[in-house]
């Protein structure tokens, strides 16, 4: 379950951020990730929750922004947006396509502190 190790991560950013602006608590957190990046947003919740007692932010909310996932057929020449990936375009059923987005990475996009 890597939800554990990038709840830590999360933490270790965010006190990092603490001790160089001198915030003493944090609200709320938000995250982007791309749709295929295998991220479980409960599952983070719940290891965020379970490390952050105790720090600054304890407490806070993780909310989450989800980046569509997006493939380029070679056969149409479009980018279309799909919520699974088959490997045929679901617009002209082309067999020569690329995913081009939705795998991005966990992200820190922006954080509420008091």
């Amino acid at each position: 379950m890597h939800e554990l190790y990038l709840a830590e991560s999360i933490l270790n950013i965010i006190q990092d951020y603490a001790k160089r602006d001198g915030f003493k608590k944090v609200n709320s957190v938000m995250l982007s990730y791309g749709r295929f990046s295998c991220m479980e947003p409960k599952a983070l919740q719940f290891a965020f929750e379970v490390q952050a007692a105790g720090t600054a932010a304890e407490g806070a909310v993780l909310e989450f922004k989800i980046m569509p996932a997006v493939i380029h057929c070679f056969s149409c020449e479009k980018d279309l947006e799909i919520k699974t990936h088959t490997g045929i375009c679901p617009g002209c059923g082309g067999g020569e396509v690329m995913l081009t987005a939705g795998t991005e990475e966990l992200q820190i996009l922006e954080m509420d502190v008091d």
